[in-house]
């Protein structure tokens, strides 16, 4: 499979989120994953980006722009 380099963001845990950390990567709307800590939050959105990337092209759909423009930087070593 390949890799790819995507931001996340981390949100500080709230009321929302039911004191949560929520961590999120932003380039996949929807993609979104929470923890009791910050290190849970990003080791359950590892599983849930891997997930969403399958999901994509199981129905055939291009990954958003974002993500194929960062995996072609990366891919020509421009970073």
């Amino acid at each position: 499979m390949k890799k790819y380099r995507l931001p996340v963001t981390i949100h500080q845990p709230t009321q929302d989120t039911e004191f949560k950390y929520m961590a999120e990567v932003p380039v996949l709307p929807g993609c979104r994953a929470w923890g009791d800590t910050p290190t849970e939050a990003l080791n359950i959105l590892q599983s849930v980006v891997s997930e969403f990337i399958l999901s994509y092209k199981q129905h055939g759909h291009a990954l958003p722009q974002a993500v194929v423009k960062i995996y072609h930087l990366e891919r020509h070593g421009h970073t």
